[in-house]
């Protein structure tokens, strides 16, 4: 796996969890989506646990002082709670099905860039002033802020201005995915039919060094996703041996992949190494935490703070890195260990809340509408293209 060096995450982060359409009448016997207020909650704890990590358990110079003199009872638990993107990419596999079920592809790429620009252009821009003006956390440029807006950097060779930026590329190529299989029609069948061999498909070209593969199959994460779409047909359809067994021939696929390449970007960028079997029943748990929330009573929990905190998720897993450890540079010689910590991740909820209350509520909307307009347009200004060049071919064949 290439895993990067900086362990954190994001989809699901991108907004909160919607409610769809009932099913179409070739699933008469479905139940309909509803919103998973669980799963919100979920989400935030996930990144919560990414805050820890950074603050805590990867290596960082802001505590002024060798970092496993810290918080040497919690660095290693924070170690596995690292593990916060491969969870995120499970609920993602999941929410994102749910959305896109039924839902035009315009719909979709409106949806879906209305929800993860508007935040991530204010956090880059955030981000960046600090490292560029205020605390030289990081080496970074201008023009590094400036390509990072376009969220493309990978695909250019520029680096991330905040390392966590790596699971939106992730993200985004998954949204692609998505966006193709809906144009060609979502059906349980054709679920199930794309979580059981694209993750094959994405592992194959990884196993070749086949790199282009390897990128736009979404490997190695390619499993995660697709077990939590398996869950989302099993929330959605009922109980069925074959989806099951696609879950469960995920979780595999996600052992093999991922715990040597975490054992080895943890062992590199950790004050407490993990050992391989935590990460493995760590990476199980990923699966099993979005199964049990989706398909057990908890499904049924409505309470709005639940969906409160999962709105924050996305801003707080975007600000918290590099905001938060300026705090703790800034005061982990003045205050208790306990005390630097409240500080930081006090500070970088209120950045959340911040962003989610004044850019993405009244802006992520309107880049939605905007966006789908525009792509409704270019879908049917193909449509008629390709009608007229139908009928000159057509006149052509009869002159």
């Amino acid at each position: 796996m290439s895993a990067p060096t900086t362990i954190s995450s994001p989809a699901v982060l991108t907004g909160s969890l919607p409610t769809v359409p009932a099913p179409r009448a070739e699933h008469a016997t479905a139940r309909p989506a509803s919103r998973l207020a669980a799963l919100d909650g979920l989400r935030f704890l996930a990144a919560l646990g990414v805050l820890l990590y950074h603050f805590t358990a990867r290596e960082t110079d802001a505590w002024g002082r060798d970092l496993a003199e810290v918080a040497p009872a919690l660095a290693p638990v924070a170690t596995y709670l690292s593990l916060g993107p491969e969870l995120f990419f499970v609920i993602s596999g999941f929410v994102i099905l749910m959305t896109a079920w039924g839902r035009s592809v315009p719909d979709i790429i409106g949806s879906r860039i209305g929800r993860l620009y508007p935040g991530y252009w204010v956090a880059v821009l955030a981000t960046g002033f600090l490292l560029l003006a205020i605390w030289p956390g990081k080496e970074i440029t201008g023009g590094q802020v400036l390509v990072n807006l376009t969220l493309l950097q990978s695909m250019v060779d520029v680096g991330h201005v905040d390392g966590v930026y790596w699971t939106l590329w992730v993200e985004l190529r998954f949204y692609l995915l998505i966006a193709v299989f809906a144009a060609f029609g979502i059906t349980r069948r054709r679920v199930l039919a794309f979580a059981a061999l694209w993750p094959l498909a994405a592992m194959g070209a990884r196993v070749l060094g086949w790199s282009d593969g390897v990128t736009w199959l979404v490997a190695p994460y390619a499993p995660l996703f697709a077990a939590g779409m398996a869950l989302y047909v099993i929330h959605r359809c009922g109980h069925a041996v074959l989806p099951w067994l696609i879950v469960a021939g995920n979780a595999v696929l996600v052992l093999a992949a991922l715990v040597p390449a975490r054992m080895d970007s943890l062992g590199r960028n950790s004050v407490a190494p993990p050992v391989a079997l935590g990460l493995a029943l760590a990476l199980l748990a990923c699966i099993a935490l979005v199964a049990v929330v989706a398909l057990s009573p908890v499904n049924r929990w409505t309470w709005s703070g639940l969906t409160a905190a999962g709105a924050l998720t996305y801003p707080l897993y975007l600000l918290h890195e590099y905001w938060g450890l300026y705090v703790i540079h800034l005061l982990h010689d003045r205050l208790p260990v306990w005390a630097v910590l409240g500080a930081a991740i006090a500070l970088s909820l209120v950045l959340a809340w911040l962003v989610h209350r004044f850019v993405e509520k009244p802006f992520g909307p309107r880049l939605r509408r905007a966006t789908t307009r525009g792509c409704e347009r270019l879908r049917d200004g193909a449509v008629q293209a390709w009608r007229g060049g139908r009928r000159l071919v057509g006149v052509g064949w009869a002159g």
